[in-house]
């Protein structure tokens, strides 16, 4: 089983599971990250303090996938079309690495404004 976070936006709380990817791994390790929310469609994305290579970069990906966007370090979280979807596609700006998912309904984040500070830490 892999190793569980808490992502906090506001009123939003979620939970999530991470992969055995080195990024995941190296996100583990640098938590907890905080940020403001910025919103492309329906994702959410905020850059943390990590410098990483693109990992088994995906060009689409699925709702509640958590990943990581090297041209912004940024954390994402798809729940829904972006701005880029063709269709009921999920498709990031640029290619991501997938480091986790959210467990349950990752709708919930249709309701995060721009702006709300978020906090993703660990759940041991």
């Amino acid at each position: 089983m892999g190793k569980k976070i808490q992502i906090s936006a506001g009123a939003i709380e979620a939970e999530a599971e991470l992969n055995n990817t080195s990024t995941a791994q190296a996100i583990w390790e640098a938590l907890p990250v905080k940020g403001r929310v910025n919103l492309w469609g329906d994702e959410i994305y905020f850059s943390i303090p990590l410098r990483l290579k693109l990992e088994a970069g995906q060009e689409l990906v699925s709702i509640g996938d958590l990943g990581y966007w090297p041209d912004g370090n940024a954390f994402c979280i798809f729940f829904g079309p972006t701005l880029v979807s063709q269709g009921d596609e999920i498709r990031p700006a640029s290619p991501v690495t997938v480091f986790g998912k959210v467990i349950g309904d990752a709708t919930i984040f249709k309701r995060v404004a721009a702006g709300t500070k978020i906090i993703v830490r660990s759940r041991e």
